[in-house]
């Protein structure tokens, strides 16, 4: 099948910020797992919302209302096709994949997990796929199990396997890692927990700009995601859950919108999605997200993948050839995410001489504390490609970090 050629040089005319001058030096970001940086259409898909048509959504009759009511379920629309979900009610907004998977732990778990049920989590989890989930057993009396890794940064699936049972209720599992770029095997891990009944939650906030997603292929129960790593605004991600799952949890926080009716004696909910929508939405950032996934649907996410995967060989080849520089996390299917250590320099040294040459990258834990901990470092730093990077950026950052050994090895 023929794929197109992207236009790289094109594509970063259409990131502003691209153009900044860090310490005289022109800017080389590469903190794309983090944060994004956003096209000219997605800012002008904001200020549009901001001048046009401002106005509170769902409750009004007026034009602006209804006009800001329609492009924020356009949003809607725009995401279920995004995940392939089965039905456009199954798409809720949140405010970021942390905010998805705290409703899931605090709506579900609450509802549905009792003293005993083991939750099922990995060594890689962001904190935020962590921290849930040990709240939930602190309050409920629930057990939480962590699948081991090998030193390449995969999961040991035969260890995953044996803590299977008929105990095992939830699966919360990171599709792909943000401090080592691992892809997981997930559909895999759905299929295994469904067979013991128990229900699967996937934190695709890295996963989103890397890898089409496909929930109903997956079968998953749940997938959530962040949009600020997607190209889109801070502030705004989806949960999408199975219907029927969703039907059957309770309102995660009350207030205007959720609700049908409201009485002193009784109060009953409004249908989904918008039960678990409480309060005045981030409806801009909404709006603007339908403009974020149409920019990757235009490039195409085979495109960018293929192309973020030229990055990451390039880089990973450039990176190694730099002596006394270790590569962490080397598993053979990975995205665009190069973590490394270099010998006798800590992390943050090595990020401030970067910055001090224009150079963006992330260092230290990545709120992967326990992760680091099995891998018996304090952190790493951490260079994340997207599709507006160049070979000729990692050359720079090759330098840069040549330039980090001299002046402190």
């Amino acid at each position: 099948m023929f794929h197109k050629v992207l236009d790289i040089q094109k594509i970063r005319q259409d990131f502003p910020i691209l153009n900044e001058v860090i310490n005289g030096k022109p800017l080389v970001y590469f903190d794309n797992a983090a944060t994004t940086q956003k096209p000219f259409s997605v800012l002008n898909a904001l200020t549009h919302y901001y001048e046009h048509f401002n106005a509170n959504i769902h409750r009004g009759i007026h034009h602006l209302a209804e006009k800001a009511t329609s492009a924020f379920e356009a949003s809607r629309h725009k995401i279920q096709t995004f995940l392939n979900a089965r039905h456009v009610e199954e798409i809720i907004f949140t405010y970021g994949t942390t905010d998805g998977i705290n409703l899931v732990a605090q709506s579900y778990g609450r509802t549905f997990l009792k003293a005993g049920d083991e939750i099922v989590i990995s060594t890689m989890e962001h904190h935020s796929n962590i921290v849930p989930w040990q709240m939930l057993c602190e309050e409920k009396g629930c057990v939480l199990r962590v699948i081991p890794i090998n030193d390449e940064g995969e999961l040991l699936m035969d260890e995953y396997e044996k803590m299977l049972s008929e105990k095992t209720k939830f699966v919360s599992i990171v599709h792909v890692s943000n401090a080592l770029g691992t892809i997981n095997p997930v559909a895999e891990i759905i299929e295994k927990a469904h067979a013991v009944g128990a229900k699967v939650l996937i934190d695709g906030a890295q996963a989103s700009s890397h890898i089409d997603i496909d929930v109903q292929a997956l079968d998953c129960d749940f997938y959530v995601f962040s949009l600020h790593k997607l190209y889109g605004p801070t502030g705004m991600g989806a949960l999408y859950g199975k219907k029927d799952i969703l039907n059957a949890m309770p309102p995660y926080r009350g207030g205007g919108e959720m609700i049908k009716e409201v009485t002193f004696a009784k109060t009953t909910y409004s249908d989904l999605p918008y039960k678990f929508e409480a309060g005045t939405p981030n409806i801009a950032d909404v709006v603007a997200a339908y403009t974020a996934v149409e920019y990757v649907e235009t490039l195409g996410k085979k495109q960018i993948a293929d192309y973020e995967h030229e990055l990451l060989v390039y880089g990973t080849d450039a990176l190694q050839s730099i002596e006394g520089l270790r590569l962490v996390g080397t598993a053979k299917e990975k995205v665009s995410v190069i973590s490394f250590v270099m010998e006798g320099i800590h992390p943050q040294d090595v990020g401030v001489i970067l910055d001090q040459q224009g150079i963006a990258v992330r260092t230290g834990h990545h709120c992967t504390q326990p992760l680091m901990q099995r891998l018996g470092i304090p952190g790493t730093s951490r260079a994340s490609f997207a599709v507006y990077n160049t070979k000729e950026e990692i050359d720079k950052l090759v330098v840069g970090l040549e330039r980090v050994k001299k002046m402190l090895s």
